[in-house]
C-alpha cells in the first residue's frame, strides 16, 4: 500500500513561488507515474502537471506550461511541483496521485493512490 503525504502549501502573494512535495512510502514513485491534480470548491480534480513513469518524461497542462515544473528524486521517493508566478486562479488543493500505468492520464480514476492534498491561496 502506497502511502503518499503532500506538504508546501500555503498563502503567497500573486506574482511568488511555493514548492509541493509528495513523499512516498510502501513504494517506489521511480516505478509510478506521478500526477499532480488540483481541485477548486464545487470542481472536480484536474490535472495540472505529471511525470511517466518509465521515461521520467514531465507533462503540464497549457495553462501551466512555462510556470511549473514537476520532479522527482527517487533518493527521497518524492516528487515535486515547483509554481512560480502564481496567479488567483492558482488557488486551490492540491493533490499528488501515483498510478502504475506508464501513461500518464487527466483521469482521477487510472490513479490508484492519492494523498490527503495541500491548500495554495494565492492572493492579489
Amino acid at each position: 500500500q502506497v502511502q503518499l503525504v503532500e506538504s508546501g502549501g500555503g498563502l503567497v502573494q500573486a506574482g511568488g513561488s511555493l514548492r509541493l512535495s509528495c513523499a512516498a512510502s510502501g513504494g517506489t514513485i521511480s516505478t509510478y507515474s506521478m500526477g499532480w491534480f488540483r481541485q477548486t470548491p464545487g470542481k472536480g480534480r484536474e490535472i495540472v502537471a505529471g511525470i511517466r513513469w518509465h521515461s521520467g518524461s514531465p507533462y503540464y497542462v497549457d495553462y501551466v506550461k512555462g510556470r511549473f515544473t514537476v520532479s522527482r528524486d527517487n533518493a527521497k521517493n518524492t516528487v515535486y511541483l515547483q509554481m512560480n508566478s502564481l496567479n488567483p486562479e492558482d488557488t486551490a488543493v492540491y493533490y499528488c496521485a501515483a498510478s502504475r500505468s506508464p501513461y500518464l492520464s487527466s483521469s482521477t480514476s487510472s490513479y490508484d493512490y492519492w494523498g490527503q492534498g495541500t491548500q495554495v491561496t494565492v492572493s492579489s
